[in-house]
């Protein structure tokens, strides 16, 4: 068991606390989470949206949160990962949670799991939890940390489940091909509850365990559909065609998100009616950091949260559909045991200088590391290796011209640190 010297006083205390935990940083399973949410008998009463998929989920839980707000209902969030505060992560009615109220969570789980090792990531989400099950919420949204099936969020039944996406990220926890990640994903499926997957090509894998489950599975360009019109977009299903305005968040791939949205919330709609107008109003002023969201202008500086090379594609995608004047300088960093190549080789044509940086975790890349993936693909483009972000980005911010871009990119860690230094 682990012993306690004396109580945590603040967040950052509590975090080195819960941190210290378990010897691990990811254990997958479900039976440590399950032991202690027992103890703390956290049964939840109200409708649970649990939303899973390789990108798009912090999108889909933004997008969801705001519909429901915007309709005057209670509504929390459980997000991951933060990029400022731990508080980020959890939410109601779109407003973090303050200190006293997490310290007291906190303090609940740490009481109830006795000799039970919980990871980071299991004590976060049972205090969340926790706090929401105090709260009188009438629906709440869960973003999936980790796959699916053994994540710690999955304990907890949904009354709707999402896949967003299904590519290659953390194979060695989830597998080494779609369709292995694609089951592993699945598995917050239900039987006879609905259950909906965004990816235009969705695994076998995953299509075969919603049928052999029974969950009412819903495809995107099978079930409901998006078009690009020219005031908006367009989303159609069997039930109903809303013509809807653009987005708040940039970038067409975000309709597939927004679909996956509103058929959650159409499919609900018994148990927690909603408006047309509320999804229209929801879906055209929601924000989300880090998801090509523009720091400042003149030059522009924007931040991107890709880590993967199915959200680097992305990114490439929304950097060609918005043209500068001007140059686009990266200020890159990544964490050494993510696809380091894929990511390059989707985004390196869009890019006309790079500013590689350290990150200075254990797991983070180094600068010269990322210069070697580099080397395969760069020529005669510039290219300058620094210590830490905020370095990286205060030199390219020097550089640039009134007409250049900075797209800062690489994982959560490098948009953070970007925001910490702006």
């Amino acid at each position: 068991m682990t012993t306690q010297k004396s109580k945590p006083t603040t967040v950052d205390e509590w975090l080195l606390y819960i941190e210290a935990l378990h010897p691990k940083s990811i254990a997958m399973g479900l039976d440590r989470v399950r032991v202690v949410a027992e103890k703390l008998k956290l049964k939840p009463t109200f409708p649970i949206i649990t939303v899973a998929g390789t990108n798009g989920k912090g999108s889909v839980c933004a997008m969801l949160s705001n519909i429901y707000h915007q309709a005057g209902y209670k509504v929390g969030t459980y997000t991951s990962p933060h990029l400022n505060r731990y508080n980020e992560r959890v939410s109601i009615n779109l407003e973090m949670i303050d200190d006293d109220a997490l310290f007291k969570a906190f303090e609940e789980v740490e009481a109830a799991r006795g000799d039970v090792a919980l990871t980071y990531f299991e004590m976060g989400t049972l205090a969340a939890m926790c706090h929401f099950c105090h709260q009188p919420l009438d629906v709440l949204v869960l973003e999936v940390g980790l796959g699916g099936r053994l994540d710690a969020v999955n304990v907890f039944e949904p009354s709707c489940a999402i896949v967003t996406t299904v590519d290659l990220d953390h194979m060695e926890f989830l597998g080494e091909t779609r369709e292995l990640i694609g089951l592993e994903k699945a598995g917050v499926f239900r039987s006879n509850v609905p259950a909906i997957c965004g990816d235009d090509n969705p695994p076998t894998s995953l299509i075969e365990y919603a049928k052999n489950i029974g969950a009412d599975l819903a495809l995107i360009g099978r079930d409901f559909f998006v078009n690009n019109t020219q005031q908006g977009w367009q989303y159609r299903s069997e039930n109903i065609t809303l013509e809807l305005p653009l987005l708040g968040l940039f970038g067409d791939f975000q309709h597939n998100n927004a679909a996956c949205a509103i058929w959650a919330v159409q499919y609900l709609s018994n148990r927690l009616p909603t408006t047309e107008a509320n999804i229209y109003a929801a879906l055209a002023q929601v924000k989300l950091i880090g998801r090509f969201q523009v720091l400042r202008n003149s030059p522009s500086v924007i931040l991107d949260v890709a880590h993967n090379p199915h959200a680097a594609k992305s990114l490439a995608e929304n950097l060609r559909n918005s043209p500068c004047k001007g140059k686009t300088l990266a200020v890159f960093a990544m964490l050494a045991d993510k696809d380091i190549d894929g990511v390059v080789s989707v985004v390196e044509k869009e890019i006309d200088a790079w500013y590689l940086a350290d990150i200075h975790i254990s797991r983070g890349a180094k600068a010269h590391e990322l210069l070697e993936v580099l080397k395969q693909y760069n020529h005669k483009k510039a290219v300058y290796l620094f210590e830490d972000v905020a370095e990286a980005l205060k030199t390219a911010c020097k550089d640039a011209d009134i007409n250049d871009r900075i797209i800062v990119f690489g994982s959560f860690y490098t948009v953070a640190d970007a925001i910490a230094n702006a």
